[in-house]
């Protein structure tokens, strides 16, 4: 079992949307002891479990607050989660969070990732 991890859905930039890979997004306290990064998880949301690639950390590719915040995108999900609460279970450590050049440099890694995670279903 790994970390878990339970908050409400908040609004976002969309920009996971736009880029094909739409969130839902937990804040989460800077204290929360679970390494930034990109990870595989399941998470329990709108009465179902769902497998997913969550993103841990600052979103240091987009410009916003630099608040700690975790991204979601549950595969094969499709709906709106915002103020509902779900829980989320860190289950593969994938990758450390980093920066991005550029959106199309992020989209392609964002796709690489989901297929790391996929293949560990």
């Amino acid at each position: 079992m790994g970390k878990i991890i339970r908050g409400e859905v908040v609004g976002g930039n969309k920009i996971g949307r736009r880029l094909g890979f739409p969130t839902a997004n937990i804040r989460v306290e800077e204290s929360l002891n679970a390494t930034n990064g990109v990870y595989r998880a399941r998470v329990d949301a709108a009465g179902k479990t769902w497998d997913a690639i969550v993103n841990l950390g600052h979103k240091p590719s987009i410009s916003g607050n630099g608040a700690r915040v975790l991204e979601a995108n549950l595969l094969g999900f499709e709906g709106d989660l915002y103020g509902q609460i779900i829980t989320v279970e860190l289950l593969d450590f994938i990758r450390p969070e980093r920066r991005f050049d550029s959106f199309d440099a992020l989209r392609q890694q964002i796709a690489l990732d989901r297929e790391t995670v996929m293949k560990k279903l």
